[in-house]
């Protein structure tokens, strides 16, 4: 069975991001189509994603891929492993602001599934501030099953 909300460790031991790669903070609610996660990590001056800039809003897409490697684990059937994917191509994106640092209190992290198979899935996704502002938006490709060729 599959718990309704969980908190940062609870998301780094179903997800393929170690330590500080981690940056959701809690899974808040999901569904077989949707899941929200809060984040905090935005914030830290030590983001591993962090430039002399600031954290700047392309890195939300990461918060979002995490927000859908997680929703991924979670609807596996039970009994049966994750399947492995990743990120093929983001579409759509609108960055409304140029940094997330200065973002006050939780970012909210949404994606959608929209449509897919065995072998990939298409969602929607976007990035909130505790207020509601939206802060970036866009879709997702992720590829499923796909693993290394042997060498």
């Amino acid at each position: 069975m599959n718990p309704a909300t969980l908190d940062h460790a609870g998301i780094a031991a179903r997800i393929p991001h170690a330590g500080a790669m981690c940056l959701l903070d809690r899974l808040l609610a999901w569904d077989a189509a949707h899941i929200v996660c809060g984040a905090l990590s935005h914030r830290d001056p030590a983001h591993p994603l962090r430039s002399p800039a600031g954290l700047l809003a392309p890195c939300g897409i990461e918060y979002a891929a995490q927000a859908m490697a997680l929703h991924g684990t979670l609807s596996a059937a039970p009994g049966t492993p994750p399947t492995p994917g990743f990120l093929a191509s983001v579409r759509g994106v609108r960055l409304l602001r140029p940094r997330l640092d200065d973002v006050e209190g939780e970012l909210q992290v949404r994606a959608e599934r929209i449509a897919g198979d065995a072998g990939q899935a298409l969602y929607g996704f976007s990035l909130r501030s505790a207020a509601g502002a939206l802060l970036l938006e866009g879709r997702a490709t992720v590829i499923l099953n796909a693993l290394p060729a042997p060498p």
